[in-house]
């Protein structure tokens, strides 16, 4: 005689399924990454068919959003203990940071999902988007706390701090992973904390005047990364080379370089996969050319003509964001995408992003200490910090105004913050 299983028992069984598949797909995301790991490798570790995986999870993306969700709701309950348990106007953030940096993956499984969920079509990206309002909220009743209490300068708008320091530390994440000698997250985070208690564009009145012109040194120029095989070029196809390159920005910047195939791109252009060979012959000198020519079209935008002065050019970075977000939305979506992609040391862009961001905190790292020189930059502040923190939450708001574009401005809270930075004397 055959019997059935009560309704609780399968629905403890699928419980019991979905919780080692979760399991499975946290441990080889962490080991492998997560464009190296594929469906079926998690339902092998989890000891369930790949059919009986689609059952209870229909893609890879929504392993992934489960996997940080999950991270992430442990992240809220933790950091409303954490405030609940502090005195009066603590400031709770970085002892959530050191958590984080002490969560076997978090780190890693973060960045991935910040990228990948960054376009709208991913499942993932209203969760995301409604992480962010989330955290602005919780941080912002932090920040009126200590402001009420006198631990923030009564000058400064909490919305928007809370704005730029959720953007800082998301890219300091994203920095720590390629430079992790070089950028310490909760350190960062202690010393931009450390600064809300000066009013707004403070300076030490007893700061000496500057003793550099400004205006007769040769600034320093920003290198780009570079890739190990880079695009040799050829002589004749310009054209059809520009429309291939233009496509497989497009693609990877919504499906990512791990999930799009040359004939993916082949087929978007209109030509065969052997065409498309002929004129890339692999697909690592196709990124390397896309990741080219997003360098190109950022440096024709952000490049300013006749600047007197460290100090003017740093000014002058907010005007070039907004050009970029107006005219060329595509290049911040596709170096979302590969930024976060390119995190394991296995993927072929990984070494162009540390060198793009060895030579971004070595550049800015000069440019701020010159504007010292020069007095417009406060003797308080630290050359190396501003130019981590700089790149850090100009990462950081490019992917929160990903996920909300009415609500986040990325050149009007860069102009914010260097007029803070960067006061007028």
């Amino acid at each position: 005689m055959t019997t059935t299983a009560p309704t609780g028992s399968r629905h403890a069984r699928a419980a019991a399924t979905r919780e080692r598949i979760l399991a499975a797909a946290h441990d080889l995301f962490i080991s492998r990454g997560y464009r190296s790991t594929s469906l079926r490798d998690i339902a092998a570790a989890a000891s369930v068919s790949h059919p009986g995986l689609l059952g209870h999870f229909g893609s890879k993306d929504d392993l992934l959003a489960e996997v940080v969700g999950a991270l992430e709701a442990d992240n809220e309950t933790v950091f409303a203990e954490i405030a609940a348990a502090s005195e009066p106007g603590d400031l709770v953030f970085t002892r959530l940071a050191e958590r984080n940096a002490h969560t076997e993956g978090y780190l890693e499984l973060f960045a991935a999902l910040t990228g990948e969920a960054s376009s709208p079509g991913h499942p993932a990206h209203e969760r995301m988007r409604e992480r962010y309002a989330r955290l602005r909220e919780l941080s912002i009743d932090v920040l009126e706390d200590a402001k009420h209490l006198g631990v923030v300068a009564a000058d400064r708008d909490v919305d928007g701090e809370i704005v730029r320091h959720t953007a800082g530390w998301d890219g300091l994440q994203l920095l720590s992973q390629y430079l992790p000698d070089r950028v310490d997250v909760v350190e960062a985070l202690e010393e931009r904390e450390n600064l809300w208690a000066l009013p707004v564009g403070w300076r030490d009145p007893d700061d000496a005047p500057g003793s550099g012109t400004g205006t007769s040194r040769t600034l320093p120029e920003l290198r780009t990364g570079t890739l190990a095989n880079a695009d040799p070029g050829y002589a004749v196809g310009r054209r059809r080379r520009a429309q291939i390159v233009a496509d497989a920005m497009r693609l990877f910047s919504h499906d990512g370089y791990g999930d799009t195939s040359l004939q993916d791109i082949a087929t978007a252009v209109g030509v065969s996969k052997s065409t498309l060979l002929h004129h890339y012959p692999s697909k690592e000198l196709l990124l390397s050319a896309v990741l080219a020519e997003r360098d190109k079209a950022i440096s024709a935008t952000t490049e300013l003509s006749e600047v007197g002065s460290a100090g003017a050019l740093l000014r002058g970075i907010p005007d070039g964001a907004r050009v970029n977000a107006r005219n060329e939305p595509g290049l911040i979506e596709v170096y979302a995408v590969l930024s976060c992609e390119a995190v394991p040391a296995t993927h072929p862009a990984h070494d162009y992003f540390a060198s793009r961001f060895t030579n971004a905190l070595d550049h800015f790292t000069e440019l701020f200490r010159m504007a010292q020189e020069d007095g417009d930059l406060p003797a308080h502040r630290d050359p190396a910090h501003e130019a981590t923190w700089l790149i850090a939450m100009w990462d950081g708001l490019q992917y929160q105004w990903l996920y909300d574009r009415s609500a986040v401005d990325i050149a009007e809270q860069l102009r914010a913050h260097l007029a803070d930075v960067l006061p007028a004397r």
